[in-house]
């Protein structure tokens, strides 16, 4: 037992440095930009760049709008196919696996040349570039988006929850967004959280879609002749994304206890 509880906290703490300690090291090295000291001054900089926000709060948006698009449209699929078609699970999981194969310049040309004329001409608008940017992300992220949706639903019995619902005389929208979705918070906060750094942090679709209104890009030009400033971008980009996943949580447990006082007395 005490060599067991051993290993589990070695790699416990082995995974917690391999972790923190690129972002510690590049905490620190964004505090250098004063030579002989630390100082925020990489910090000021950052905020007094036009670039910065404006790219920030635009990336931020597009990252909420692509975890409600990818949410909506596999929280569905997952329970139905685990529900009525067990059989297609492989199909889907393959699917969900080509992201990591098929590369996201691949993908941006391809949405470039289909969208670029004709009856979708998606690229001659701003709201049209936009939804194509949200659909690539929800692509890029499909993979950690089903993975953890579809670990979720093994967590819980969902044939057993859909059959008690329904001798109660619940619909499937109410069994699938009273039943099914309460029970997959934490699955969906995690997708959530990877969907959104990973987001924040592109590079690829972000540069040849939208250019310099993404904050991937910003960093990357940033970095070009001011590398402490693109390690303090990339530390409170980091730090922004555990704040919003940290507020999502919070409103979620909120909901969970409001839910759990108003069942009580009935």
């Amino acid at each position: 037992m005490k060599r067991n509880q051993f290993w589990n906290w070695f790699w416990i703490v082995l995974s917690l440095i391999y972790f923190f300690l690129p972002l510690y090291a590049t905490f620190n090295f964004s505090l250098k930009a004063r030579k002989g000291e630390l100082s925020l001054l990489a910090y000021q900089q950052m905020i007094d760049d036009p670039r910065v926000l404006p790219a920030l709060l635009f990336s931020t948006q597009i990252g909420i709008f692509t975890i409600l698009l990818g949410l909506l449209l596999l929280v569905p699929t997952v329970y139905w196919v685990r529900l009525k078609a067990p059989r297609w699970r492989p199909i889907l999981e393959f699917f969900s696996l080509l992201p990591f194969v098929i590369p996201a310049i691949v993908l941006v040309f391809g949405l470039i040349r289909t969208y670029s004329g004709g009856v979708f001409g998606l690229t001659a608008t701003f709201a049209g570039t936009n939804f194509l940017l949200v659909a690539g992300y929800v692509v890029i992220c499909l993979p950690y988006l089903y993975r953890s949706i579809d670990a979720g639903m093994a967590a819980i019995d969902v044939v057993t929850l859909t059959e008690a619902a329904q001798s109660l005389g619940a619909d499937w929208g109410t069994i699938l967004f009273r039943v099914i979705v309460p029970n997959l918070r934490s699955a969906m906060l995690s997708a959530a959280f990877l969907t959104m750094a990973i987001v924040l942090g592109e590079f690829t679709i972000a540069s040849f879609l939208v250019g310099l209104r993404a904050f991937g890009p910003v960093i990357w030009q940033v970095g070009q002749n001011r590398a402490y400033q693109a390690s303090a971008l990339v530390i409170v980009s980091f730090a922004i994304t555990w704040v919003l996943m940290g507020l999502i949580n919070i409103v979620g447990r909120r909901g969970a206890a409001e839910e759990g006082v108003t069942a009580g007395p009935r």
